[in-house]
C-alpha cells in the first residue's frame, strides 16, 4: 500500500479511536483495536495499521477542543486539583503525576494515574490504611517495560475521583527522571503539577 494511503488509514483510526476514548472512556488499546475493525473491516489487522498513542492522544485533544471544550477544561482542572492534593499528603513517596490528567487529554471517565517510590510497598499501604483509606490492589506493568516485574498497585477514592498509584522501589526513580524522546512530559512531581496550573489560569485569564 502506498504511505500516503497508509497514513490516511492510520488517520482515520486515530480519529474513530479517539471519539470512544473521549465519549465512553475507553482504554488506548481497545478503542484502536474497534476503531481498526470499523475502519478496516477486518478483525486483526497488521500493526502496521494501527496509530501510535501518541497520534491517538493528539486526536483526543482534538476532539475535546471541537466538541467538549469548556467543559473538559473545567473537568481537568478538578483532576489536577485533586491530584495534587494527594501528591502533598503522600510526599514522602515521591509521587508523581502521569497519563491523561498530565497531558491534559483527560475526561469525564478518567482516574489520576500517580506513581510513588518507596522502600516497600507495604509502607505505603500502611500509611493508607491508618488514614482509613480503603485500598483496593491490584498490578501494572514496569513503566521500563515487560523486560521488568509488573508493580503492585493500590486504587483509592479521593474526594469521589479515583486514584490510582503504581508503587515502585528507590531505585527506579533514577530511571523515570529520564526525558521522552518526543519532548512531551511523562510525569512531574507537586512542582511541576503546580507550575502547570498555574500556566493554565494564565491561560484562561488572557483569552
Amino acid at each position: 500500500m502506498p504511505n500516503d494511503d497508509l497514513q490516511t488509514l492510520r488517520a482515520r483510526i486515530a480519529a474513530t479511536a479517539a471519539r470512544m476514548i473521549a465519549q465512553d472512556g475507553a482504554d488506548y488499546a481497545t478503542a484502536k483495536a474497534k476503531a481498526a475493525r470499523q475502519v478496516l473491516g477486518v478483525d486483526r489487522p497488521s500493526p502496521n495499521y494501527l496509530p501510535d498513542n501518541i497520534q491517538v492522544e493528539d486526536e483526543v485533544r482534538r476532539y475535546q477542543s471541537l466538541f467538549q471544550g469548556p467543559s473538559q477544561a473545567a473537568r481537568l482542572q478538578r483532576l489536577r486539583s485533586a491530584a495534587l492534593e494527594v501528591m502533598e499528603q503522600l510526599a514522602e513517596f515521591r509521587p508523581y503525576l502521569t497519563g491523561a490528567v498530565l497531558s491534559g487529554s483527560a475526561g469525564e471517565h478518567d482516574a489520576i494515574n500517580l506513581q510513588l517510590f518507596a522502600d516497600s510497598a507495604k509502607e505505603v499501604e500502611i500509611h493508607l490504611l491508618n488514614r482509613n483509606v480503603d485500598i483496593d490492589i491490584s498490578e501494572a506493568p514496569h513503566f521500563k517495560g515487560g523486560r521488568h516485574d509488573p508493580v503492585e498497585t493500590v486504587s483509592f477514592q479521593w474526594k469521589n475521583e479515583t486514584v490510582h498509584a503504581e508503587l515502585y522501589e528507590m531505585n527506579d526513580l533514577r530511571g523515570a527522571l529520564k526525558p521522552r524522546a518526543d519532548g512531551r512530559l511523562q510525569r512531574v512531581d507537586a512542582a511541576g503539577l503546580r507550575a502547570l496550573m498555574t500556566t493554565d489560569e494564565t491561560l484562561e485569564q488572557d483569552e
